[in-house]
């Protein structure tokens, strides 16, 4: 008989290691509290609008393709997307706007042109981007960080001896501010420490390494949407014979004799060979392993910033919005001071606007638009969140109405919010934190839980929030990483 695996938690980590388990030739059993698969990567319809709930940037479509390669079929046949050729639409209150080619040459002739900086300064921070991250890519990103085996590699020794390249002793903001004099240019490198749920004045410099990911891989628009990752995935595995339980709440990993030998959920007790966990670590541990010794230090880590979104029906299309459309604020490091240290909304967050019917027309009736209205958020502290929405509605409006010289409130003719309370409850993640711990010390990847167990056999671990990390491309990496971790079934022994 073939081995049993069970997966905890159906997000795009969990869907993904099932797939590569059944490729390692596991029975693959996936149990989701909610209706439904994705966990943050899920889309909801109103008033003839879609929305994508959650993630909405999309890079290294390689890592979805890889999974249909992993079991011999063409990835077109089933998942498609395009590569956008304007990265993201960045507007300031004082009336300067700027569109980030994806073409690395014209991004740097046009930056140059707009921030009133060197086009050689600017190509040698992408290198320097780009060397970073391939510096350091086969050692934090692809690999467990937890292993012994991941050091004694070339690639390690290559890094170490590398170091001081890295920036990791200095903040992203510092790295930013040495490289260039426009206070407009280092604010825009800068928010890449947003894609970890970070602030630029605390995480490394290391991470100028993001805008590498963006600018050499490029940004792509799935068809269908960003949900349509998930639902792809999931017709997928489903195919595959990995068998999906939604509605069913997991209370318990099993452990018996340091041995991972199963979970109880509401409805049943079901054993299995090997467990993973897709579930935010910090509740994995204080619910399902309770009675288990805590990773304390792990548990106590900062959390990531969360985010509270508004979804606007938009009356009127904007020519100079694209998928892709960043309003800045003007004190970006305020704004931040009152994200992680005084756990609220400043009067001017920078604002984030995503609008999939630039690419999907069907996403909104016809001279509409769909408006995903997202400024970062701390996570949920007992807030007065009514108040916070009220008050950031509002400020948002304002400055919209200033950079696109419009009348917002009339044009809104559908609107419901996210914020972080309704994340907690809806994905399981510790005060809606969006990518589990933040990245504000230079040992956040080392304090990150590892994909494995080192007190319980044959218990893993993949998601946001473990290593390496957030965002749909590291998620896609954690499940990989789990899968080399686990030994293969010899398919005759799957008979």
């Amino acid at each position: 008989m073939m081995p049993k695996a069970i997966v905890v938690g159906a997000g795009i980590a969990g869907i993904a290691t099932s797939i590569r388990l059944k490729a390692k030739n596991y029975d693959v059993l996936v149990l989701e509290a909610n209706t439904y698969p994705g966990g943050k990567l899920h889309a909801v319809e109103q008033n003839g609008f879609r929305f994508d709930l959650g993630p909405s940037l999309f890079t290294m479509p390689q890592f979805v393709d890889e999974l249909f390669e992993l079991h011999q079929k063409n990835p077109r046949d089933h998942f498609n997307y395009k590569k956008k050729a304007v990265i993201c639409n960045y507007f300031w209150d004082d009336g300067t706007q700027f569109s980030a080619s994806s073409e690395q040459s014209t991004f740097s002739s046009e930056a140059a042109r707009t921030f009133d900086e060197s086009k050689e300064n600017i190509e040698n921070y992408l290198k320097n981007s780009k060397e970073k991250y391939d510096l350091t890519a086969p050692l934090f990103l692809e690999k467990s960080l937890h292993k012994l085996s991941t050091y004694l590699t070339k690639d390690t020794l290559k890094a170490i001896l590398q170091l001081g390249k890295l920036d990791i002793y200095k903040s992203l903001n510092d790295t930013n501010k040495g490289t260039f004099k426009s206070k407009k240019l280092i604010q825009l490198f800068n928010r890449f420490a947003t894609y970890n749920g970070s602030s630029p004045y605390q995480t490394p410099g290391i991470m100028s390494m993001i805008p590498h990911l963006e600018m050499y891989y490029g940004t792509f628009f799935p068809k269908g949407g960003m949900h349509e990752i998930t639902k792809s995935l999931y017709r997928l595995a489903e195919q595959l014979g990995v068998e999906f339980r939604f509605d069913e709440k997991v209370q318990k990993i099993l452990v018996e004799g340091g041995n991972a030998k199963g979970v109880q959920s509401h409805r049943e007790r079901y054993t299995s060979d090997i467990v993973v966990s897709n579930m935010d670590i910090y509740p994995t541990f204080k619910e399902l392993l309770s009675r288990q010794k805590q990773p304390k230090k792990v548990l106590q880590q900062e959390r990531s910033s969360s985010a509270l979104i508004f979804y606007w029906g938009i009356s009127k299309p904007f020519k100079e919005l694209d998928l892709h459309n960043i309003f800045f604020s003007n004190d970006y490091e305020t704004e931040f001071e009152h994200i992680f240290h005084k756990k609220t909304l400043s009067d001017d967050s920078t604002v984030y606007i995503n609008i999939t019917s630039k690419d999907e027309p069907q996403d909104a009736p016809e001279g509409c638009e769909n408006w995903f209205v997202m400024v970062n958020a701390p996570g949920n502290h007992g807030q007065d969140w009514d108040k916070l929405k009220a008050r950031c509605r509002k400020n948002i409006i304002h400055k919209l109405n200033k950079c696109l010289n419009t009348d917002i409130e009339q044009l809104i003719v559908s609107e419901f919010t996210l914020d972080p309370i309704d994340i907690e409850k809806h994905t399981s993640s510790h005060r809606g934190a969006l990518y589990g711990a933040a990245s504000n010390s230079r040992f956040a990847a080392f304090l990150r839980h590892p994909n494995f167990s080192s007190r319980i056999k044959n218990l893993y671990f993949c998601g946001g929030s473990v290593h390496p990390g957030g965002g749909i491309p590291l998620c896609l990496l954690s499940a990989q990483i789990v899968s080399d971790l686990i030994p293969n079934i010899p398919c005759k022994n799957a008979i």
